[in-house]
């Protein structure tokens, strides 16, 4: 996605009120970095949207059991400890989409964030997507990206209308993608790696019996296959021999270790691990962005920890858009 030029970034500081797409701080991510931010932003009356892919989408919701929260007794899921976050950022008026962000413009002012449903506008963007990004892919994966292969199905399904596809993953952004996917095509195979679904039981519930979707439990997708456009997808059973379905697209959900900057197309500087650069306040190079938790690989991987990098950023971004909005009714 092209970055906004400077005719258009002049139109859009022009035009900046606080619409329904305007908002004071946009958080990207929903665990406990994000979902901590949201809660001090909101609570200075910051208007704050955050948007996350799903509760199982991240390394805290696919969590089994949590002991050593610190004021939550537990054992609790990582899944319930992040809801219960998220009812707390809601109570001080955070708003939630669920939804991918496939792009952004942070250097455009107002900065600009491209979801997969709708286009949206932040004085202030925080970073908090975490570090489940993949280090490794299917065979022929990458190959037939754009060709079959996509990651987004609320950005790409439409093009898939009366065929057959697959969705590869277990949790809750592919069941959700995979339900979204059944509006459109006619038939949906959804390969699982594992012997059952982490989802939340009503949507999991919801694919097994959907009569558009067939579950391939404890399946290991080998490979997606095609010349130039994707025609089918190798798959093996536990303890089964390998296959191979005939399908027309395939939408990966796949989680790994690696920090998730792909959207951010080389906008910030990195380390050679792909490691965002932050300051003391969490706030990056380019002025009104921050990142904060698994982004930063500088520390422990405890959700407590990254909780605190999130109010650290809220608390510095709520006193940068303070100090901009000074500054600007003085020009005024």
């Amino acid at each position: 996605m092209p970055l906004l030029d400077t005719q258009d970034r002049e139109m859009l500081t022009k035009e900046f009120k606080m619409g329904d797409d305007q908002y004071d701080v946009v958080i990207i991510g929903g665990g406990p970095a994000g979902t901590s931010a949201a809660i001090y932003t909101s609570r200075a009356d910051l208007r704050t949207l955050v948007i996350d892919k799903g509760l199982t989408a991240g390394a805290l919701g696919i969590t089994g059991m949590i002991s050593n929260y610190p004021g939550v007794v537990g054992p609790v899921s990582g899944a319930e400890l992040v809801e219960t976050m998220r009812q707390q950022a809601e109570s001080f008026g955070a708003e939630f989409l669920n939804d991918k962000v496939v792009g952004v413009d942070l250097s455009a002012e107002p900065k600009m964030i491209m979801a997969g449903t709708r286009m949206v506008y932040a004085k202030v963007v925080i970073l908090a997507t975490g570090s489940m990004g993949r280090t490794t892919s299917i065979p022929g994966e990458v190959e037939l990206l754009g060709h079959g292969v996509s990651y987004c199905a609320t950005c790409d399904g439409a093009f898939f209308r009366d065929k057959v596809v697959a969705v590869v993953g277990n949790n809750d952004e592919a069941v959700e993608e995979a339900l979204y996917l059944t509006k459109f095509a006619a038939h949906v195979h959804f390969v699982v790696p594992t012997p059952q679904l982490k989802a939340r039981e009503a949507t999991a519930a919801e694919l097994l019996h959907h009569p558009h979707v067939e579950v391939h439990l404890g399946t290991v997708a080998k490979a997606i296959t095609g010349d130039q456009q994707v025609k089918g997808i190798r798959i093996r059973p536990r303890g089964g021999e390998e296959t191979e379905l005939p399908i027309d697209g395939a939408f990966v959900y796949l989680q790994g270790g690696k920090p998730i900057t792909d959207f951010l197309m080389g906008q910030l500087e990195t380390t050679e691990q792909g490691c965002l650069i932050v300051d003391q306040e969490m706030h990056t190079q380019t002025p009104g962005v921050f990142a904060v938790g698994d982004l930063l690989c500088s520390h422990v991987k405890q959700a407590v920890i990254a909780a605190a990098d999130g109010v650290i950023a809220a608390i510095a971004a709520e006193k940068y858009v303070r100090e901009r909005s000074a500054v600007r009714a003085d020009w005024g």
